[in-house]
C-alpha cells in the first residue's frame, strides 16, 4: 500500500494545529491554516493511515542557538514537565469560523468541543525575517496569560519527501539560521515545542546521508532552543504505534541524538491512533532509546477518540471522533501531556482544501 503522509498545513496564517497517522509505511503530519499574528504555513495534507499499514510522515525540525554563550544543559533535567495551563491562541482558523458564523446550527457545538481548547500553533513556513516576531506574539501572550503555549516548528529540508506538506528551509544551514531566529522568539517561559513532525520517522525516502544531515539539524536545533530558552521542552518526532517497531523508531532517535537534545518524544501527530496504544508505544521506545529517566512523551489526542480508521482510510476518515482534551496532567508515567497537536476539523484534503477548516467534518468530529 502506497505510504500516505498526514499532515496538513496552510502556509501564511498565524495559529494552528497538526494531526498525524501513520504506520510503519504510513504517514502522520497535518499543519494547520493560519492567517495572522504568528506565521503558520499549512502541513501536509495527508494523516497516516491505521496501525495496519506503515507510512512515514514528512516534517522535521531543527534549530540553531543564537546565544552559544550559555550551554544548554540536558533537556529533562534542566526543568521539571510543565505543570502550568495550556495556552488558547486568539488567532485560528476554527476561532474564525466561530466569529464569523454565529447564527449557523453548528457554531455552538464547535465553539464548545474545539474552538474552547488549547491547540498547537505551527510554524511552517520559511520566514527568516519575520519567524522570531511571529514566534514572540505567540510566547509573549501566553506569558501575559500565565499560560504555557505549544509551537510547532515545520520547516526541515525536503519536508514530506515532495508529499501534500513539501516545502522548508532551502538548505540546511538555512534551517539552522531559521531555527535559531524561531528560538530567539521563545522567551524565558515554559513552552512546549514539537519539533518537526514526520521528520525523523519519515525518512526512508531518504539516502544515507540525507538522513545523517537530517538527524544532525535536529540535534542542533533541540541545543538551540534549549540555549535560548532552558524553560522550553523539546519533543522528537517518534511517529506512532501504527508505523515503526518500537526498536527501530529508537535507533532513529538515538541518530538524532534525541537522549541528550530533547526532552522526549511526541507520537500519533494527526493520527488516530487510541491513548492507551501511545502510552504503551511511546515507553517502548523510551525504554529503548535509553538516556536520562526524566525523558518523558506527549501524544497527540485530538482526533483519537474512536482509534484508527481501517487500512488506507487516513484522509478525513468517517468515523473519527475527538480525543481526550489537552492536558499537562495525565496520571500516567512518563507521559508529560496530552495535547492537540493537529486541530480538528482542519482537513487532511477529502473533505475540504488540505489544511482549511471544514466545518461539516469539524461537527463530525465533535459528535463522535
Amino acid at each position: 500500500m502506497a505510504v500516505v503522509a498526514s499532515a496538513v498545513v496552510a502556509v501564511g496564517g498565524v495559529a494552528g494545529v497538526v494531526s498525524a497517522t501513520s504506520g510503519e509505511g504510513e504517514r502522520s503530519t497535518a499543519i494547520p491554516d493560519v492567517t495572522r499574528a504568528p506565521v503558520v504555513p499549512p502541513l501536509p495534507a495527508v494523516p497516516s493511515p491505521s496501525a495496519t499499514s506503515p507510512s512515514p510522515s514528512p516534517s522535521a525540525t531543527k534549530k540553531a542557538a543564537k546565544k552559544p554563550a550559555k550551554k544548554a544543559k540536558p533537556p529533562r533535567s534542566q526543568s521539571a514537565a510543565v505543570s502550568g495551563n495550556l495556552y488558547l491562541h486568539p488567532d485560528s482558523q476554527v476561532l474564525d469560523w466561530v466569529r464569523a458564523n454565529r447564527g449557523d446550527p453548528r457554531q455552538q457545538l464547535i465553539q464548545s468541543k474545539i474552538a474552547a481548547q488549547p491547540a498547537a500553533v505551527w510554524f511552517a513556513e520559511y520566514n527568516p525575517g519575520t519567524i522570531t516576531s511571529r514566534v514572540r506574539d505567540v510566547t509573549s501572550g501566553a506569558a501575559a496569560a500565565g499560560r504555557v503555549p505549544v509551537v510547532v516548528p515545520y520547516a526541515i529540508p525536503e519536508r514530506d519527501c515532495g508529499g501534500a506538506s513539501q516545502g522548508g528551509a532551502p538548505s540546511f544551514d538555512a534551517y539552522d539560521s531559521w531555527i535559531a531566529k524561531f528560538a530567539a522568539g521563545l522567551g524565558k517561559g515554559d513552552v512546549i515545542v514539537i519539533l518537526e513532525p514526520d521528520s525523523i520517522a519519515q525518512t526512508d525516502c531518504l539516502d544515507d546521508g540525507q538522513r545523517a544531515n537530517r538527524f544532525g539539524a535536529l540535534s542542533r536545533a533541540g541545543k538551540a532552543i534549549h540555549a535560548a530558552n532552558p524553560n522550553a521542552r523539546v519533543y522528537f518526532d517518534a511517529g506512532h504505534s501504527g508505523w515503526h517497531a518500537a526498536s527501530k523508531m529508537a535507533g532513529f532517535l538515538r541518530q538524532a541524538d534525541a537522549a541528550t537534545s530533547s526532552d522526549g518524544i511526541f507520537t500519533n501527530v494527526s493520527n488516530f491512533h487510541r491513548t492507551a496504544d501511545e502510552v504503551a508505544y511511546a515507553r517502548r521506545v523510551l525504554a529503548a532509546l535509553g538516556g536520562p529517566s526524566s525523558l518523558g512523551a506527549v501524544i497527540d489526542t485530538s482526533r483519537n477518540g474512536n482509534g484508527a480508521p481501517e487500512a488506507g482510510k487516513w484522509c478525513d476518515p468517517d468515523g473519527r471522533a475527538l480525543g481526550r482534551p489537552p492536558t499537562t496532567r495525565t496520571g500516567e508515567a512518563r507521559i508529560d501531556a496530552y495535547l492537540w497537536v493537529k486541530l480538528p476539523g482542519e482537513s487532511d484534503g477529502c473533505k475540504g482544501a488540505a489544511g482549511s477548516f471544514t466545518p461539516d467534518y469539524a461537527a463530525e468530529l465533535a459528535r463522535g
